[in-house]
């Protein structure tokens, strides 16, 4: 594990410098070295900027499709292999995708770099990509709907706000996609696709934990180095127009018997400013028991049996998305009026010293949370680097929250969360189910 030694300078947190290398292979792979002997464990990893907002209005899901095929095997890993290779070598191993992105990783004991790395490179170089492959993660992903979204309480929120939120955007599907869509693709369809974004210069490499750099680039440059370049991508660009009218959509649940209230503001870029100033409110609405929405209408008024606020932060547009659960009696309309009268206020009146100050200490704790394992690490150099475009902010981003003033708070409040300018879904049970 990574120590992380934390002090107090003029109230910004200040943690251990997080050191790094990067450098560029001549077939355009973005490397990045972070060195830490403190734990004998060494993570290689691997983030291609794809995700479902690159795929084929036709063709939902692809991204998400390739993080569970990628692991099916390559030339050299027989399949069903993978994991085995990964366990009996002490092991672990994941992947995850976004619509931004799509991350893969291994953590081994550091005398297995080479084989993280070779594993790394067999699955960007090497894969097998065949119908036997694609029908069993078809399967397999449809189970996955249906026990996280289909068959989960409120599991489909999200993807009835993204549908509402963005008209144009490839933002307005769900990551996970249409099992009618994959159903309809041909093996030719998903080959073509892992050619065009699974390529050397679409992509970071990352190596972090208890190793020799010397070593690490010399293999570094043994597998990868020899991968084909892939041709340049040019991302399409989509704007959406301003919402400047309400939006109100109804969605019936047949998992939940207690209707939800969902409000969904679009905001700008995760990149901007004024994301991270909405983040800041997020937290001040949410973060915790002792949070403002949380202690008026949970704990003091006792209206609902839960309320939060969150921001669904993306590279191109985010979401900042507020939900309640009426208790009793209650309605989400009288949840919707307590929540619309702390925005308010946020609108129009500073919010106190004391307030400002619980805020900068969470982002404290965020900033130190987010670098206390060397897992923790590779994954934001990746991500700093391939959607942020400044992999500095690694260290430097807390300071970017520790100069948003209290101004800057109602200002962001007062642009971007007005009642034109928001979805309202009623997320409710279907009829014959609803809570008497």
């Amino acid at each position: 594990m990574t120590l992380i030694t934390t002090l107090m300078l003029g109230g910004i947190a200040q943690a251990q410098k997080v050191v790094f290398e990067e450098y560029n292979l001549d077939n355009g792979l973005h490397v990045i070295l972070h060195n830490d002997p403190s734990a004998p464990v060494v993570i290689t990893s691997v983030m291609y900027h794809v995700g479902s907002k690159d795929e084929n209005p036709e063709r939902n899901g692809f991204a998400h499709f390739f993080e569970h095929l990628l692991f099916e095997g390559t030339q050299n890993i027989k399949r069903g292999e993978w994991f085995k290779i990964v366990s009996s070598n002490g092991g672990i191993n994941n992947a995850n995708t976004s619509d931004d992105r799509t991350y893969y990783y291994e953590v081994f004991p550091s005398n297995n770099l080479e084989l993280g790395l070779w594993m790394e490179s067999e699955r960007m170089m090497h894969p097998i990509i065949n119908q036997i492959g694609v029908d069993t993660q078809n399967g397999v992903i449809k189970e996955e709907k249906r026990t996280v979204f289909d068959n989960r309480p409120y599991g489909n929120y999200i993807a009835v706000v993204k549908e509402n939120m963005f008209k144009n955007h490839p933002y307005r599907w769900t990551t996970i996609g249409s099992m009618k869509d994959l159903d309809a693709a041909t093996l030719e369809e998903f080959q073509a696709f892992h050619k065009k974004f699974y390529i050397p210069n679409n992509a970071v490499l990352v190596v972090a934990g208890d190793f020799e750099k010397k070593q690490a680039k010399k293999w570094i440059q043994k597998y990868f180095g020899t991968i084909p370049k892939g041709q340049d991508l040019k991302k399409q660009i989509f704007a959406e127009k301003p919402i400047t009218q309400k939006i109100n959509a109804t969605y019936e649940d047949p998992n939940i018997k207690i209707p939800m209230l969902v409000a969904s503001y679009r905001t700008p870029s995760m990149k901007t400013r004024d994301a991270r100033v909405l983040e800041m409110i997020s937290s001040l609405l949410s973060n915790g028991k002792s949070s403002i929405l949380y202690k008026k209408i949970v704990d003091d008024k006792k209206m609902a049996l839960q309320i939060g606020a969150f921001t669904y932060s993306q590279e191109d547009y985010g979401m900042y998305i507020i939900y309640g659960l009426p208790l009793g009696k209650g309605t989400t309309a009288n949840l919707l009026k307590e929540i619309d009268e702390e925005i308010a206020k946020l609108q129009t009146e500073l919010i106190s010293e004391k307030d400002f100050e619980k805020l900068q200490n969470i982002i404290d704790n965020q900033f130190v949370n987010s670098n206390t394992n060397v897992e923790g690490i590779a994954e934001n150099l990746a991500k700093y680097y391939l959607l942020y475009g400044d992999i500095n902010l690694i260290n430097t981003e807390v300071e970017l929250f520790h100069s948003i003033t209290r101004e800057e708070i109602r200002d962001a409040a007062k642009k971007y969360l007005n009642p034109n300018q928001r979805l309202i879904l009623d997320y409710v049970p279907v009829k014959d189910q609803v809570q008497n």
